[in-house]
């Protein structure tokens, strides 16, 4: 059994252990906890590129020492040429390509807003060269394929592997890698050495604005130089539950944030320190049918949400959610929001600034597209509008899409501070629902809690039905009971990466910092 790691000074904890190695390096030479995590971030959009990358999007979620957390909405809307008439001949908005790459990509102004709020809180001593040294080496002289890397290639090939740039870029002379081969992004490596010596804005307002402009226009992509000139990253007003171990922070609209604090507050009545197994799964699958219905009625982008989502998180719209469910029964079920590929990554520093963060290109090698000049892979976050002109997530231009990105937080009653998320599409919220249920209430190591078998409600990375799936490591008589109660269970692998991949930092009362990672990740907890 994989034991979490302790450290008194310092904790990172990504999906890629160079990731984590890269925030350690930056925690060790006297950067804060933001800082430490731009430089994972650029090191991660590298070496996991089918998860993430300087082409998607990014949320955060800071919680200083004392004081109120901050959250950044680093996510970008759509083109101001992605209108319905330039979709006019399709059904729905495609997920590869160009006409699928149409939205901004926000991920790199918010590492500019975070490291501005860096230097608000005494921090931003260490200059972009720095922070970004590790992804430009790795990018330059290359890093192994994971296996993760490899899977994702042989699965997507026959979808991606005519998309403009993606064989250039992804494949080796026409194959899929093998992991453990050497991998290489000497355009990406020219693109990130640029921003350190342009500047982190000339990605939209500079001369690599306006080289990625150009190839934007010439492959037919419906964003244009004005429209990167016109994004700004978002500070905004973390959701809040208060839940009787603590208060839990998640991010607003257009994020999913609302559904993971929704089924812990549906659950907090439910007595679910004392459930067993399958009691846990059961409640917080049906409690995540409520959420999702939530979501699915309100959450699009903030200028066009009806009702305060704050609101609905009130204890009694909590409480009469809570009362609807059967204890013994499965509730009808629809269909998910699906697959979303994401990297979830923590960092605490020594001053007990903490860091819960999400990037995010959408699905898997997001549209596919890689700009030929600079490299950057460009998501597909915007498939994710509808066509339907009545529909809460009708697409028009500059309209933010929907996000199911959520990086959690909680200050628990007792002192303790743990951020906590996973990728995961559909999956984010319910294993952030099992964390928080196995370690804050149910006493679980934090370790333990994250490796335990998982399961997911609809469909996430690389599934394509919406059932109850379960890692196979749950006992046959949990199958059973669960599928008895009326659930249609699927068994998954023992450890599969359609349960997401989790992470978790808490950060004691006596200074005392501990990390789990996730063993279906290539990931690691690194502290010093």
């Amino acid at each position: 059994m994989i034991q979490s790691n302790m450290a008194p000074s310092g904790m990172a904890v990504t999906p890629h252990h160079l990731a984590s190695e890269t925030a350690l390096s930056v925690l060790r030479h006297g950067g804060d906890a933001i800082e430490a995590m731009v430089a994972a971030a650029a090191t991660i959009a590298v070496t996991y590129p089918h998860m993430n990358g300087i082409g998607g999007d990014g949320f955060w979620l800071i919680v200083p020492p004392e004081g109120e957390p901050v959250a950044i909405d680093a996510s970008g809307a759509a083109g101001s040429l992605a209108s319905m008439e330039f979709y006019a001949n399709e059904t729905h908005i495609p997920h590869r390509g160009p006409r699928a790459a149409l939205t901004v990509p926000g991920t790199i102004s918010g590492w500019q807003e975070a490291l501005l709020i860096s230097q608000e809180l005494g921090g931003g001593q260490l200059p972009l060269s720095r922070l970004l040294a590790d992804a430009i080496r790795y990018a330059a002289d290359g890093i192994p394929v994971t296996q993760s890397q490899a899977i994702a290639t042989q699965g997507k090939y026959h979808e991606l592997a005519n998309v403009p740039g993606f064989a250039q870029t992804f494949l080796s002379r026409g194959e899929v890698p093998v992991a453990g081969s050497r991998f290489c992004q000497p355009r990406l490596a020219q693109t990130l050495t640029r921003l350190t010596t342009e500047g982190l804005d000339s990605f939209y307002r500079g001369p690599l604005a306006s080289q990625m402009a150009q190839e934007l226009e010439e492959l037919g992509i419906p964003v244009t130089l004005q429209d990167l000139a016109a994004h700004r990253a978002r500070r905004r007003l973390p959701l809040h539950l208060t839940h009787p171990q603590g208060d839990v922070y998640n991010l607003a609209p257009p994020t999913q944030g609302l559904v993971s604090l929704a089924i812990l507050g549906i659950t907090a009545g439910m007595d679910m320190a004392q459930a067993n197994e399958v009691q846990t799964i059961h409640r917080i699958v049906e409690a995540t049918k409520k959420a999702f219905a939530l979501r699915d009625q309100y959450i699009t982008d903030p200028r066009h949400v009806t009702r305060p989502v704050q609101s609905l998180l009130d204890p009694e719209n909590l409480e009469n959610m809570a009362a609807e469910i059967d204890d013994n029964q499965a509730a009808p079920w629809g269909t998910g929001k699906g697959p979303g590929d994401t990297v979830w990554m923590g960092v605490i520093d020594n001053n007990g600034l903490a860091v819960s963060f999400i990037q995010s290109i959408y699905h898997e090698f997001g549209s596919g597209v890689v700009l030929p000049q600079s490299g950057v892979l460009w998501q597909n976050r915007g498939a994710a509008f509808s066509l339907d002109p009545q529909h809460i997530l009708a697409l028009s231009p500059g309209k933010q899409p929907f996000h199911t990105l959520n990086p959690a937080a909680v200050r628990l009653a007792d002192g303790r501070v743990m951020v906590y998320g996973s990728m995961g599409g559909d999956g984010q919220p319910q294993t952030q629902a099992a964390l928080f249920t196995r370690y804050v209430l149910q006493g679980v190591p934090l370790q333990q809690a994250v490796s335990a078998p998982r399961w997911l409600l609809g469909r996430t990375w690389g599934q394509s039905s919406d059932s109850l799936k379960l890692e196979n490591r749950f006992s046959p008589q949990t199958f059973e009971s669960l599928r008895a109660m009326g659930h249609e269970v699927e068994a998954l692998d023992d450890f599969s990466e359609a349960v997401g991949h989790a992470g978790a930092i808490v950060r004691h009362t006596n200074g005392m910092l501990e990390g789990a990672y996730d063993p279906r990740s290539n990931g690691s907890a690194a502290g010093f």
